[in-house]
């Protein structure tokens, strides 16, 4: 069963989101700000170990989940990963394709981009690139408050972050197995 909307009662909303860590990998942070109808909400929170992409997608995800009804949303990044991913259909891609980027490349964070698939589908989501500390101010808040988080202590862990194995660490065990 498909759900009617009647458009006129959809709320426009802008999302501001940026994220990042201080060493990739290492403490990281997202920060978010929503705009709609004369009202603003800061979001804010991050992992002890993580990386950039996974804070850039964290924030698209919060900053959507945070809806709590369906909304026409213009989500502006800095983050050319996620406004890709999204725009040009690659995210939907590599889920189809089982999250893998090519027959030889699993998709990197499948845990997150799958996260963001599902809270688009509530939504008519437009992702925006802005370039980043360039004096964009909500770009500029959102890189305060990720930064700000990713430097807070006792951050929890983000259960879905894998490390990747180094070159040399991924030669150990090949050697082991010979």
């Amino acid at each position: 069963m498909q759900i009617q909307l009647d458009m006129s009662d959809i709320k426009n909303v802008v999302i501001y989101t940026d994220g990042g860590c201080i060493g990739n990998p290492g403490p990281g942070g997202y920060g978010v700000v929503l705009l709609s109808q004369g009202r603003r909400k800061e979001l804010s929170g991050g992992f002890r170990l993580t990386t950039n992409n996974r804070m850039e997608l964290m924030g698209a995800i919060v900053g959507l989940e945070a809806l709590t009804m369906p909304c026409e949303v213009t989500l502006y990044s800095d983050s050319k990963y996620v406004v890709d991913a999204m725009e040009l259909g690659w995210a939907k891609r590599w889920q189809a394709n089982g999250w893998r980027r090519n027959k030889k490349e699993k998709a990197v964070n499948p845990d997150l981009w799958q996260r963001l698939l599902e809270v688009c589908k509530k939504h008519e989501v437009r992702f925006q690139w802005v370039k980043g500390h360039a004096g964009n101010l909500e770009n500029e808040r959102c890189d305060y408050l990720a930064n700000s988080t990713a430097m807070q202590k006792n951050l929890p862990e983000d259960k879905g972050y894998v490390p990747e194995r180094r070159a040399e660490d991924k030669e150990v065990q090949r050697l082991k197995f010979q």
